[in-house]
């Protein structure tokens, strides 16, 4: 199959923009919960109202117009994600601008590039560093200004900006709200830039219109009224704004996070029915949950509990394909043993009332996947790129595949190329990017090329193969795509990414760049210690131990592919997991960048081979 379409699941007729979600959800329901806010006590949060933040984002959009915002300026928020980003987002739209969504770990020279290049007019930023950074970045151009999120000494404050706009009316803000069409810029968002430099991609109201709209209509069962989610994903990420949207139109209560240790703390208290998630959180809860069974000399016990909850995964999708299949009396009693020794205390750990899981960001795990329905817990895989305003395919409640992101979302359409290049067209694809030089390469036939590489299964599922750029030739021409066997061994929780090389060369080799937490946790328990290096560093380690213990992972990875796509040599390797110049906001490696820094690891993986 080289094609395969949704039909839209809703219409955009009855919406002039984006800010029609908010203004009708608080219409139909204005004492509703919409948001839990962090109180004083760390331990409590505070109830907001779909009234209440309705308010707040007409206040805050007076005072941007007060300040002398026009409509179609733009508006640069660069914060952790938080309520007040939510209000500024809004607020935005409401006073007829465009978002610019800055990541809060974005260097000096991100900033200056975003702000110039988008034509910045006013920022706002989450703390005195990134006032700082945006404040610079607006030198020497017309911008309004910097203001700051509560609790930043010495910039003026969103109150401050709020109290620009008390000679502002109903009228006039409302005449603002309504002037953007469909096909008027909502937001400009800065890819991540991977492999080059970054973009800004032009997402319009019709494109989050489109989103929100079917995939609401898609997914009634996971989002609805009487559910809450929390958002830790930064906000500056096209998905958590997406999320947050189809939140407020349906009234799912939303608690936001962007501290990682109040993450856990949090679930407890807030209960959440549904999360959103990337693969590398559910690889560390399983492997949490491993490493606290072999403390307790129940290893075996766990490995056999694992085994159970993948066939019980397996045994539920081929439910969902309609197979009336009943599980063998083994497999039930097993179930209900483990359930009650590992399975609940998962469960609880997430808060006890998660019907499902959004994983994206990464390529799941089909085993994990499993592993998870196993439990009670199931995983909706989805793809999407910044350019299709995030999910373009996904599975769906009852239809779920392991080891497919599923079929296109309502009013979208996928096609794989004769090359075998993902391409995408929908409500959610973009018309284009700021700069029209980036627009030439990017689509064709009317279709966004994606630059991932797919496959469709007999059921109209799309299945990731990796990045075309990704790609490895060997001396030998022989084509790779490592993506599979990267997967397979980032399974291991001491495995943060793993990086295939051989262009040109004549065998394949690796680098496995260590999870830090997992590394150091490892080298403490066996009486070792990885001096820590320089910043921005990547840096080889001698570990024979460690190496000895990777083994297996390696191996098992190596029996998935074909002999010519098997890795050779590998290298454990140490590096700066925060710098922002290796690593995306969303995780993920800048693989061109880690190339260049380990180009000296590199040689000594072919010290002695023919070229």
């Amino acid at each position: 199959m080289l094609e395969t379409t949704m039909p839209a699941l809703a219409s955009l007729e009855a919406f002039g923009n984006v800010t029609d979600l908010l203004v009708r959800r608080a219409a139909d329901a204005p004492d509703h919960v919409a948001f839990d806010v962090p109180a004083d006590d760390p331990a409590s949060w505070r109830p907001v109202t779909t009234a209440a933040f309705l308010g707040d984002v007409r206040a805050l959009a007076k005072g941007m117009m007060g300040a002398g915002l026009a409509a179609g300026d733009r508006v640069a928020i660069m914060a952790p994600t938080r309520y007040e980003w939510a209000v500024a987002d809004l607020a935005t739209w409401f006073a007829g601008g465009v978002v610019v969504p800055v990541y809060d770990s974005s260097s000096a020279s991100q900033v200056d590039a975003i702000v110039h290049d988008a034509g910045v007019r006013l920022a706002i930023a989450g703390s005195r560093a990134h006032a700082d950074l945006l404040t610079r970045a607006l030198v020497g151009t017309d911008a309004i200004g910097t203001w700051a999120m509560r609790g930043v000494d010495g910039i003026r404050s969103l109150d401050d900006l709020t109290g620009r706009g008390t000679h502002v009316t109903d009228a006039e803000l409302e005449t603002r709200r309504t002037l953007a069409g469909h096909h008027d810029p909502a937001t400009i968002v800065y890819t991540s830039g991977t492999t080059g430099e970054p973009k800004g991609a032009v997402l319009t109201h019709a494109n989050f219109l489109g989103q929100v709209l079917n995939i609401a209509a898609a997914y009634r069962e996971v989002v609805t009224p009487t559910g809450n989610t929390i958002i830790f994903l930064p906000l500056a990420h096209v998905l958590a704004r997406g999320l947050q949207l189809i939140c407020i139109a349906s009234g799912m209560r939303i608690a936001h996070l962007s501290e990682p240790s109040r993450v856990v703390p949090a679930l407890s208290v807030l209960r959440p029915t549904f999360l959103v998630v990337v693969p590398r959180v559910l690889q560390k809860i399983q492997a949490a949950a491993a490493d606290k069974a072999a403390r307790m000399r129940l290893g075996p016990v766990w490995e056999r509990a694992v085994s159970t909850a993948v066939a019980r995964g397996r045994l539920a999708e081929k439910q969902d394909a309609g197979r009336r299949s009943r599980a063998p009396r083994g497999l039930r009693v097993r179930g209900a043993v483990f359930d009650a020794l590992f399975y609940s205390r998962l469960r609880a750990i997430m808060g006890g009332r998660v019907d499902y899981i959004l994983s994206g960001g990464a390529t799941l795990d089909g085993a994990l996947s499993l592993f998870f329905r196993g439990i009670g817990v199931p995983v909706i895989e989805g793809y999407g790129l910044t350019e299709t305003t995030a999910p373009l395919t996904g599975n769906l409640p009852g239809r779920i595949v392991s080891g497919t992101v599923g079929l296109p979302l309502p009013g979208s359409t996928v096609r794989i190329s004769p090359e075998g290049e993902v391409l995408a067209r929908g409500v959610g694809v973009f018309a284009g990017y700021r700069d029209p030089r980036h627009d030439a390469e990017a689509f064709v036939d009317g279709f966004f090329r994606t630059g991932d590489l797919g496959r469709i299964d007999d059921g109209g599922r799309l299945i990731l193969e990796g990045r075309m750029k990704d790609v490895i030739v060997t001396s030998n021409g022989k084509t790779v795509v490592p993506a599979r066997w990267e997967g397979a061994v980032e399974a291991s929780p001491l495995v943060q990414h793993a990086v295939m090389v051989g262009e040109g060369k004549p065998y394949l080799s690796a680098l496995l760049i260590l999870d830090p937490a997992e590394s150091a946790a490892w080298a403490a328990s066996h009486g070792s210690t990885f001096a820590s290096g320089s910043p921005g560093e990547v840096r080889a380690i001698d570990e024979p131990r460690l190496r000895a213990h990777l083994q297996p992972t390696v191996d098992a990875a190596n029996a998935l592919v074909a002999r010519s796509e098997q890795v050779r040599r590998f290298t454990l390797v140490l590096a700066d997991l925060d710098d922002h110049e290796l690593v995306t906001p969303t995780l993920k490696i800048k693989r061109r960048e880690v190339l260049h820094r380990a180009a000296d690891t590199i040689d000594t993986l072919y010290r002695g081979a023919a070229s």
